[in-house]
């Protein structure tokens, strides 16, 4: 059956569920599009980037054939590695962590800059580049604390280490169109941080919007329509 429109599929990040997604899924159901957020096996210590792979292509099933895959932070190593098993319109990284070929997760922070890139900006923002940064810190600094307490009980996971222990496997980025989404106020990964990593990687330019790293629940509207507007 052929679809009018891609659906999209939602990808959570490490030790993640996709609970996250869960106010950008209605946002794009309301602006009339498919859409399916996939629970990856995070908790599985069998389950390697390949297995990630499979759990999406498995929970598209024969639904769709055409979608748009939208992966945030980690999920962005298992994005792309999907693309030549599904008839993929459109990639899109939101806040990611975006893989050089041979490269684990756990190599990318030191390769990337990361360290480097977030004590720069904790400066910049008055905050103590030394010290232990708390999940409220980093992750939960922009959302109003019931949605802050909802994330902690609705949207982690334990997280094997096995897929940051595997080097990316593809070759070359895939031939699809990729977007990236970086996040203006992100204290994990700061825009300056993204927009270079991305001219880099993919020469890509980011699109900004306003929020942290889980922009996803603080600022849904805006990132719907984002995504919504690659494919109009």
């Amino acid at each position: 059956m052929t679809h009018s429109r891609p659906m999209f599929v939602l990808l959570p990040g490490a030790g993640s569920t996709p609970w996250y997604w869960h106010r950008v899924d209605r946002e794009l159901r309301a602006l009339g599009h498919a859409v399916t957020a996939v629970r990856l096996p995070c908790e599985k210590r069998s389950a390697g980037l390949a297995e990630y792979a499979d759990t999406v292509v498995s929970a598209v099933g024969e639904r769709r054939e055409v979608v748009v895959v939208v992966s945030h932070s980690f999920g962005a190593f298992t994005a792309p590695l999907v693309c030549a098993r599904l008839s993929v319109r459109a990639l899109v990284l939101v806040a990611p962590m975006i893989p050089a070929s041979g490269e684990s997760a756990s190599q990318w922070w030191e390769r990337a800059g990361q360290p480097e890139a977030q004590r720069d900006f904790a400066l910049r923002e008055g905050r103590d580049p030394d010290a232990e940064p708390s999940l409220d810190e980093l992750f939960l600094h922009d959302l109003p604390p019931e949605l802050a307490e909802a994330a902690l009980r609705y949207g982690e996971c334990e997280q094997a280490s096995t897929p940051f222990e595997q080097p990316w496997p593809l070759a070359a980025w895939p031939d699809v169109p990729t977007h990236v989404v970086a996040f203006r106020h992100d204290r994990l990964f700061p825009v300056e941080f993204q927009r270079r990593i991305a001219r880099e990687r993919l020469s890509v330019t980011p699109d900004e919007l306003d929020g942290g790293h889980l922009a996803i629940l603080g600022n849904p509207g805006e990132l719907a329509r984002r995504l919504a507007s690659y494919v109009a």
